[in-house]
C-alpha cells in the first residue's frame, strides 16, 4: 500500500492542537471523541499510513493531563445492544474499553449511565462496576432536549444530573457506540462546573468528515459510505462560510443541532465561543496527508468494499436495502465500478471455470492468486496457501501440509464433532500449516509470509462462513463477498 499519511506529524500536531484548545478555556476541557480510539481500521484504510491506534498514540503524549469518562446509554444496556464489528454488547465493550485504556496507562475516571430510569440491567451493571472500584454516575432524560433551552439549562435539566468529579484538565468523553449521549454529558458537565465557579470548555474530536478537504473528496465520500446506516450526509458548513467566508465540510447532524448548541453555550457561558460547527472541532488529520492521490485511490476502494458489505448485510437481514442503494449513488458520483478492484473479476472468472465458489487475493506486487473449492480445502483455505506459496517463492505443486496431517483433522470434524463438510476452513489449515512448519522448511517459510497479506485486497464469490471471515479479518485482508450463499438453504451458520 502506497503511503499517503504522516503518522508522526499527526500525533504531534493533534496533541498540540488539543493542548492549545485547553488553554483557550482556561485549563479545563471536555473533549467529545467521535469514532473509534482503538482499532480504527476505516481510517487506516482510507488514509494509508494512519495506524489503527494513531489516536491512542497521540493521546499517550498527554496521558498525565487527561482522564477518560466513558458514557453508556442505560437503554442500550437494557436492550443488550450489540457492537456490530465486535459482536459484543455495549456493557461488555465498556469493560473491554476500561481494560484496554488501563492496559496502556490511561486513567479511566468514571462511567456515566445516561438516560437512566432505573432500568434493571443498568442497575445490575452499575453494581458490577462499583464492586470493581469503578465510579459510576447517573444522568437522566431531560424533557424537551435539545430544543427547550430554558428547561435544559436549569436545575431540573442539567442540574438534575449527577455531577461527575474529575481531577485533570483534559476529560476525554468516549462511548462504545453512537447514541450514547456523549455531547449531552459534556454540556451537562460544563453547566455543572460553571455553577461551581469552575470555567470549563467543550470541543469535539471527529476524524471524519475532514473539514479542510473538498465536499466530494473520496475520503469524505468514504465516510458517508461507512455511515450509510446512520443517514449521515456531508455538507458545506453554512455557519462557517457566513462567519469567515471559508468553505469547510461538516455533517448534517452537527450543522442541524448547532443553533441549539450555540444557545446552550450562551446560557452557560454568557457568550458562545464558537461561530460554526467547524469551530468546535480540533481535527488535524487533513493537515497530515502527504499523498492525496494515494488517499483518493484507497478511499475509492473502501467505498466499493462498503457497497459489497452492505449488499451482503441486506441478504443476511442485518441492514436495510436503502443502505446499499445510498452507497451505489455515492459510487456513481465518483464514476466507480468493480474495475478498481481486479480481484473481483479474477474470483468470478475462476468460479466460472470450476463451477464452484472461488476466492482471489491481490498480492502486494499486484499479482493475483486464486483458490478453488476442492475435496480437501475450502476456497478460503486454498487461496491463503496459494498466496503464501507465491510470496515465499515456493512451487505451486509443493504440498505444504501432508495428507497424513489433513486426514485426521477431517476425521475429527466429521466423526467426532458432527460436521458434514470435511473440507478444512482457513483457521484449521493455518493450524495444520504451523504443525508442518516444525519439520518442513517450506511450510515454515510459507507461515512466515502471512504478515505480507496485511492490507491485500480479496474477494469471494460467495458469503464466507463466520470462521473464514474472522480469519481474513485477523490477517487484516480487505475482504469483500458477492451477495450470495453457496447453498440455497435458509439457515446459514
Amino acid at each position: 500500500m502506497k503511503i499517503g499519511f504522516d503518522h508522526d506529524k499527526y500525533t504531534r500536531m493533534q496533541s498540540e492542537r488539543i493542548l492549545e484548545r485547553i488553554g483557550e478555556f482556561g485549563g479545563k476541557l471536555y473533549l467529545e471523541l467521535g469514532g473509534k480510539l482503538f482499532d480504527d481500521y476505516h481510517a487506516s484504510r482510507v488514509l494509508p499510513g494512519f495506524r489503527p491506534d494513531s489516536k491512542v498514540q497521540m493521546l499517550l503524549k498527554m496521558k498525565d493531563q487527561e482522564e477518560i469518562l466513558i458514557v453508556l446509554n442505560a437503554d442500550d444496556i437494557e436492550k443488550s445492544k450489540v457492537r456490530g464489528d465486535l459482536g459484543i454488547t455495549y456493557d461488555l465493550d465498556t469493560l473491554r474499553l476500561i481494560d484496554a485504556f488501563r492496559g496502556i496507562g490511561l486513567y479511566v475516571g468514571s462511567v456515566v449511565l445516561t438516560r437512566f430510569q432505573g432500568q434493571p440491567a443498568a442497575v445490575s451493571f452499575e453494581q458490577l462496576l462499583n464492586a470493581q472500584g469503578v465510579r459510576t454516575y447517573r444522568h437522566y432524560p431531560i424533557a424537551g432536549y435539545p430544543t427547550d433551552i430554558d428547561h435544559i439549562v436549569s436545575d431540573e435539566g442539567f442540574g438534575r444530573n449527577d455531577y461527575v468529579e474529575t481531577t485533570r484538565p483534559l476529560v476525554l468523553v468516549t462511548a462504545p457506540g453512537p447514541g450514547s449521549g456523549k455531547m449531552a454529558t459534556c454540556l451537562s458537565q460544563v453547566y455543572q462546573e460553571n455553577r461551581r465557579g469552575i470555567k470549563a470548555g467543550y470541543a469535539k474530536f471527529e476524524t471524519f468528515p475532514i473539514w479542510n478537504l473538498p465536499l466530494k473528496h473520496p475520503v469524505n465520500v468514504a465516510y458517508e459510505a461507512a455511515t450509510a446506516d446512520l443517514s449521515d450526509v456531508n455538507m458545506i458548513d453554512p455557519f462557517h462560510l457566513e462567519a469567515y467566508g471559508v468553505t469547510t465540510v461538516n455533517y448534517n447532524r452537527d450543522i442541524e443541532i448547532f443553533p441549539v448548541l450555540n444557545a446552550l453555550f450562551e446560557h452557560v457561558w454568557g457568550k458562545s465561543p464558537y461561530r460554526s460547527p467547524t469551530d468546535m472541532g480540533v481535527n488535524m488529520v487533513g493537515m497530515c496527508i502527504t499523498d492525496d492521490e494515494a488517499c483518493c485511490s484507497a478511499a475509492k476502494k473502501e467505498i466499493l468494499r462498503r457497497y459489497y458489505t452492505a449488499r451482503c448485510s441486506f441478504l443476511q437481514g442485518h441492514a436495510a436495502k436503502e443502505e446499499a442503494e445510498k452507497i451505489r449513488l455515492l459510487m456513481k458520483g465518483l464514476n466507480l465500478d468493480d474495475s478498481i478492484r481486479p480481484v473481483i473479476a479474477a474470483a468470478r472468472e475462476r468460479a466460472g471455470e470450476t463451477g464452484n465458489p472461488s476466492l482471489a487475493i491481490e498480492l502486494p506486487n499486484g499479482e493475483i492468486v486464486t483458490g478453488k473449492t476442492t475435496d480437501l480445502l475450502g476456497p478460503s483455505a486454498a487461496v491463503i496457501l496459494n498466496a503464501v506459496k507465491r510470496l515465499g517463492g515456493i512451487p505451486k505443486q509443493t504440498h505444504l501440509i501432508p495428507p497424513e496431517v489433513i486426514e485426521p483433522v477431517q476425521e475429527l470434524k466429521c466423526k467426532y464433532l458432527g460436521n458434514h463438510n470435511p473440507r478444512l476452513h482457513s483457521d484449521e489449515v493455518l493450524v495444520a500449516l504451523s504443525v508442518s512448519a516444525a519439520s518442513d522448511p517450506n511450510a515454515a517459510r510459507a507461515l512466515s509470509m502471512l504478515p505480507m497479506l496485511k492490507n491485500c485486497e480479496a474477494h469471494s464469490t460467495v458469503i464466507l462462513p463466520a470462521v473464514d471471515d474472522n480469519t481474513f479479518r485477523r490477517l487484516e485482508l480487505n475482504l469483500t463477498c458477492d451477495p450470495s450463499y453457496q447453498s440455497h438453504k435458509l439457515y446459514h451458520k
